[in-house]
């Protein structure tokens, strides 16, 4: 498969391996529940720190980067040249980053972020990224790389909704931007797309329309009622013309239209999950074929029948809501995670508390935005349509719901030793994970004991400040039955005969502690 090459790249292939973990810290909650979360960081690190929680269990991510069209105006700067964004390619890139072109520098901000968002993803999981024709195929190049050719699903087109100035010139450079596009990928190849139909606001009901046709097939062209077209065709070829007849005849015989044949029809429909088709010769004698009502219709690829700019929030790159409706009902289930690490205004939030009060679901949100703005804009909407918004006739209730808003915290090392401002608790719920792979548990962490996996039992004999050792007297405080145990402390007094014989193995800390 062709991969693409920028300057920087080797710098930034294995960053995400690279970026030490840090615990996220609870700054407040706000409502009831717990569906969601507000992180306030780097998305690079808050995306490292929701590993031990969340890897593979993301179920619909989706992100609206910068599109690194070179706008200084935006309020998230969109040429990647905020101060934090050339801070970390300094750090990282090194001396090369002060020459990159902006989509350089852009490749070297997405790559290992989007590295991390594939870890996060769902076997069964999808994602969506928003992006215009600046970046669209550089974009699908490293999409195709992390997560691979076979799991792109489709480059969907969005309605911009923009105003188009050209009409004031007799000469543009290039046609106006009418749409903009959301890029899917699946995880897996074998991960299926649930049928998309949007429903219409009234069910339009069956119709009858003429059985003949204007184009000339000859073969289509037999008696039917007692009438065969000179020119022409019938819509459908005899076979088929002849059963949907037949259809028609028993409609009226079974129900001599006492019921309405869009209830007939509909009825064996649901019992039978089988389309029936009728055919018929009205009084003035025209062939007539039936016209299923319809509720709906199934999209494509095309979304023009939604506008991509939301209003809600006055922010100049905001989503509307109704398009992450669409996505988020379309892909997940009422108990699915969804993930948006360049929250912005919020929009993938409200989205998600629509739905979970529309079909009481339990669908949760991780939002994560690096700008100042997370707490005034992107949390305080979040707060709002939980409670409810608007005044008199343009008054919405509120959805209900809750969430908690975080600060990224320490670091769980520094300079390869256990930071001591970490709680304990945290400290063993990364250790937990990263033995297991497993999510922590509920409470894990106030206890020594970490738990069973696989008939493994796991300790964490720590305190901070002090040396630990794994000796008789701490053996004799371990009450937990398990075919063989693995336990970490700063020091070990027992010989290797006698663990082996009772299937202890021991782990130093910190240096046993592995790394994400």
């Amino acid at each position: 498969m062709p991969r693409l090459e920028w300057i920087g790249k080797e710098k930034v292939v294995n960053h995400a391996k690279e970026v030490p973990f840090h615990v996220l810290e609870r700054k407040y909650s706000f409502g009831e529940g717990k569906d969601g979360m507000v992180i306030h960081g780097d998305n690079l690190v808050a995306l490292k720190s929701l590993l031990p929680e969340y890897e593979g269990r993301v179920k619909c991510i989706y992100i609206d980067p910068p599109y690194n069209t070179g706008n200084e105006g935006w309020v998230y700067n969109d040429n990647v040249n905020d101060p934090r964004i050339k801070k970390w390619l300094g750090e990282v890139v090194g001396k090369e980053g002060e020459d990159l072109s902006r989509h350089d520098k852009w490749l070297c901000m997405m790559y290992p972020r989007l590295r991390l968002l594939h870890r996060l993803l769902a076997q069964d999981g999808f994602i969506f990224i928003s992006i215009d024709v600046f970046e669209y195929a550089n974009l699908k190049c490293i999409l195709d790389e992390i997560f691979g050719s076979t799991n792109f699903r489709n480059c969907i087109a969005v309605r911009r909704g923009i105003k188009n100035v050209q009409a004031q010139f007799e000469e543009v450079q290039a046609l106006s931007l009418g749409h903009e596009y959301i890029y899917l990928y699946s995880k897996s190849s074998q991960s299926k797309l649930p049928k998309l139909n949007k429903n219409f606001d009234i069910e339009k009901g069956g119709k009858w329309d003429t059985f003949w046709r204007g184009t000339d097939r000859p073969t289509m062209r037999y008696e039917m009622f007692g009438q065969c077209p000179e020119t022409g065709q019938w819509r459908w070829e005899k076979g088929r013309a002849t059963k949907a007849a037949e259809n028609y005849r028993q409609y009226l015989k079974e129900t001599n239209e006492e019921i309405s044949l869009d209830d007939y029809y509909l009825n064996h429909l649901m019992a039978t999950n089988e389309k029936l088709d009728f055919v018929r010769k009205n009084e003035s004698g025209t062939v007539q074929y039936y016209v299923a009502p319809k509720s709906g219709k199934l999209l494509s690829d095309n979304w023009m029948d939604i506008l991509l700019s939301g209003s809600y929030a006055g922010f100049d790159t905001e989503k509307n809501v109704l398009l992450l409706n669409r996505i988020i009902d379309w892909v997940t289930d009422k108990d699915s995670i969804i993930l948006d690490s360049f929250a912005g205004s919020g929009t993938t939030a409200h989205a998600v508390l629509n739905l979970n009060k529309k079909d009481g679901g339990n669908r949760k949100f991780i939002l994560i935005e690096m700008m100042d703005y997370a707490e005034t804009i992107t949390a305080e909407r979040v707060r709002r349509v939980i409670s409810g918004y608007g005044e008199g006739k343009n008054a919405v209730p509120g959805t209900g719901g809750g969430f908690d808003f975080y600060e990224i915290g320490a670091p769980l090392m520094t300079a390869g030793v256990l930071n001591e401002e970490i709680s304990p608790a945290k400290i063993r719920r990364y250790v937990w994970y990263m033995e297991t792979h497993e999510p922590p548990m509920e409470g894990l962490g106030d206890e020594d004991f970490l738990g069973i996996f696989q008939q493994t039992a796991y300790y964490f004999h720590y305190l901070p400040g002090e040396a630990t050792v794994l000796d008789g007297e701490y053996l004799a405080t371990i009450t937990e039955e398990a075919e063989s145990y693995v336990i970490y402390a700063d020091r070990c007094l027992l010989s290797d005969e006698f663990m082996a014989q009772n299937h202890i193995l021991f782990k130093k800390i910190p240096r046993d502690i592995a790394v994400l």
